[in-house]
């Protein structure tokens, strides 16, 4: 397996409109690296461009130590998992596994024991005489990441391989694939809009959005220190809850809140960052808090959360799941003040993360 890497790379399409901006980014050897990022972000033009699908207009990729800017696909020694599976329909599972090492010339008996050792690994040794139309969504999958486990390459690359399947198969073939990962040791980059994926699969998340790489780092990292506002409202479920403020000295204030910061930031307005579970329907006495009017309460299992609105804003918050509330009503919400975040309104950039994060 093989590090990659992209150097200040920037990818124009006709009409000039800029799919990737400057963007730097190392996936190290054996990394499960995720891309999230909204609809139209440049996701998977990334993985495009590392797989030798599109042409790079400016920088440099690396696959190992070799620059591939120029090296046809077929050299690159990568193997690519799409959404919709791409089997061939008239070939059986062992021949739509088999049929890429076929093209490459590989003796008979080596392309059968590369295939039987797929299949062993993915436990689809069973299936391996049905036909593409016999099988069922889940097996679908494991057939196509079998024809990319075949060929034993450098990177496996993953383009929303999960986005056409129903939740509870979405779910079990996340667990597959980590698995997967640390069976082969191998190189994954995956791509998706799902940061609920993101945040379970990958061992570091890049974000992007409108082509520019935001941040990159382990899950928990975006989640506790987003730097801007994008990484902030995108990451996580629910999302972070944003509040225009004004800032005078160390203090922060909105139409109804006002929050006492441990230090003046030099910025007099602010977007003042509050995750669901920074909130408490049972605030301390010292606690700054927030008053809202109840729109909907929802249980999902053992969490509920609660949304309602404070002047404009909406807030969402995880309450104790035995708290009885409803819509209509009106709650005190105490605020940790460890765990807030604040950002600049005009850069988005952050200029105070949660203390209680960093500890």
């Amino acid at each position: 397996m093989a590090p990659a890497s992209f150097e200040h790379v920037t990818k124009r399409f006709p009409g000039g409109d800029v799919a990737v901006k400057d963007m730097t980014l190392k996936i190290m050897d054996s990394e499960f690296m995720v891309i999230v990022g909204p609809s139209g972000c440049g996701k998977s033009t990334v993985l495009r461009l590392l797989a030798g699908l599109e042409s790079v207009d400016e920088g440099v990729i690396r696959i190992g130590d070799r620059v591939v800017n120029d090296v046809p696909t077929r050299n690159r020694d990568v193997s690519m998992v799409f959404q919709n599976y791409a089997l061939y329909p008239h070939l059986s599972v062992f021949d739509n596994m088999g049929f890429g090492l076929q093209m490459q010339g590989v003796a008979e008996d080596e392309l059968a024991w590369r295939v039987s050792r797929a299949a062993d690994v993915l436990e689809i040794v069973p299936i391996l005489d049905r036909m593409p139309a016999q099988l069922s969504g889940g097996e679908k999958q494991r057939v196509a990441l079998g024809r990319a486990i075949v060929r034993n390459p450098q990177l496996f690359l993953f383009d929303e391989p999960l986005s056409s399947v129903d939740a509870r198969l979405r779910e079990h073939t996340r667990v597959e694939l980590q698995k997967l990962h640390r069976k082969l040791r191998a190189t994954f980059l995956y791509v998706t809009h799902d940061q609920v994926e993101a945040m379970t699969m990958g061992d570091r998340i890049a974000v992007m959005n409108e082509g520019v790489l935001e941040q990159v780092g382990p899950p928990l990292e975006l989640y506790d220190h987003p730097i801007n506002l994008f990484v902030a409202g995108f990451i996580g479920t629910p999302a972070m809850n944003l509040i225009p403020v004004t800032v005078n000295g160390k203090t922060a204030r909105a139409s109804t809140i006002e929050i006492e910061l441990s230090s003046a930031l030099g910025v007099e307005r602010a977007v003042l960052g509050i995750r669901p579970e920074a909130l408490t329907a049972q605030p301390s006495s010292s606690s700054p808090t927030i008053d809202i009017r109840v729109d909907l309460s929802e249980r999902i299992g053992r969490d509920q959360f609660v949304y309602g609105t404070t002047g404009e804003e909406r807030i969402v918050a995880r309450v104790e799941s035995d708290l009885k509330v409803g819509r209509g009503d009106r709650m005190r919400l105490g605020i940790d003040p460890r765990a807030l975040h604040l950002f600049d309104a005009r850069t988005g950039q952050a200029v105070m993360r949660s203390s209680a994060a960093l500890s």
